[in-house]
């Protein structure tokens, strides 16, 4: 059997999603920026993908910039900050996802201040707060979920506390987007980001949401697409195909969030169960956690090194953490930053809504025999 268990990595494609991208492929296939007739139609395919996206996320059509993903987005709304904003500091974490880690380490023209997180990954807001009342043109960036341990932030209490303090607020919302309801109006950032392929669409396209009071200049210079916010032929099929998953995510939210949360409700339960002093990294509770992510600390044992592998040859696929640093010999980063105890082997499960309970047994079993030694029944 084969279980496919890496979903915060990237998901399979709906089926509902390949065949809207197949009939532009065949269809619309002039250049948006054309115009004739060719062009016309393949900009109108584009502006009522847009329109439905920001009305999904009640925004408005003009908030919407595509991009090829997450990591652009993300860097997009940090050098916009930074070059036309003014801003002079950012405060971040130090277990926020390399798109946003990477852009402002280093020799960078702002200050950087990093905000204490628990052993479970949670933002100190009072410690956010004390790092507020510093009177600097301020950008802050911290993502809805984590990647790596699905611990969720207080979107609602840190939007109040940049509100109140004058500040920017950037959220990495890559892996909520499509899996939560996300209301531009509710969450009160001024920047959020998507990834079509973390919610079963297309890799290589997403969005950057900038609230309309935001003036910014290009990321990426060229042609005047995207009303001159990015240079460069829109990805139409791409575009199609984000906005066909986010509706279709849209439609059963609900559901679908019962539906995952069941299964990895059951897989901890039944690892305590079964695998003595198991722990888990980031918070456990639905209303504190990611549901489609878990991150399973276990005892050490023999070959423990090789827990990824043997999974592999089991035929489950997981992973140690973000699939942007697999390979990487520095291990987890979010691991590190949560104090966690790196010499226990970890991994995360991640789910979606194609998961099976009858996978997740078959995966209990793997776990058992692997870090057990229980020979397979």
């Amino acid at each position: 059997m084969k279980v496919y268990l890496d979903n915060a990595a990237t998901t399979p494609m709906a089926p509902e999603v390949i065949d809207a991208m197949t009939n532009v492929m065949k269809e619309h296939y002039g250049n948006p920026s054309s115009t004739h007739a060719f062009g016309r139609e393949a900009r109108g395919v584009i502006e009522v993908a847009r329109r439905k996206i920001s009305g999904l996320i009640g925004a408005e059509p003009k908030e919407i910039v595509f991009t090829s993903g997450g990591t652009e987005a993300d860097n997009m709304a940090i050098s916009c900050a930074v070059n036309d904003m003014g801003v002079t500091r950012v405060i971040s974490t130090t277990t926020e996802h390399h798109a946003v880690g990477h852009c402002i380490e280093g020799d960078q023209p702002f200050k950087v201040d990093y905000v204490r997180v628990s052993e479970t990954g949670m933002v100190d807001l009072a410690h956010l707060e004390e790092l507020l009342q510093d009177d600097q043109k301020t950008l802050v960036s911290l993502m809805h979920a984590n990647n790596e341990i699905g611990t969720l932030l207080d979107y609602k209490a840190v939007s109040a506390l940049c509100k109140k303090y004058n500040a920017y607020f950037h959220s990495d919302t890559v892996q909520t987007m499509g899996h939560y309801t996300v209301d531009v109006n509710d969450f009160g950032a001024d920047f959020l980001t998507c990834s079509a392929h973390k919610f079963h669409g297309p890799k290589g396209i997403g969005f950057l949401y900038v609230n309309k009071e935001m003036k910014v200049s290009p990321l990426i210079h060229g042609g005047s697409q995207e009303r001159g916010m990015r240079g460069g032929t829109e990805n139409i099929t791409g575009i199609v195909g984000l906005a066909k998953a986010l509706e279709l995510a849209n439609a059963d939210i609900l559901e679908h969030q019962e539906q995952v949360q069941a299964l990895k409700s059951y897989m901890i339960s039944q690892l305590r169960e079964r695998i003595p002093d198991v722990n888990f990294h980031g918070e456990t509770d639905p209303e504190k956690s990611l549901y489609t992510v878990l991150n399973v600390c276990f005892p050490p044992f023999e070959n423990k090194s090789m827990l990824l592998f043997l999974l592999d040859l089991d035929g489950v696929a997981c992973s140690g953490g973000s699939a942007c640093t697999s390979g990487a010999s520095t291990g987890s980063h979010v691991l590190r930053g949560i104090g966690a105890d790196t010499n226990r082997p970890n991994a995360r499960f991640s789910f979606s809504r194609y998961t099976t309970m009858e996978e997740i047994n078959y995966v209990l079993e793997s776990i058992e025999k692997i870090v057990l030694a229980v020979p397979a029944s």
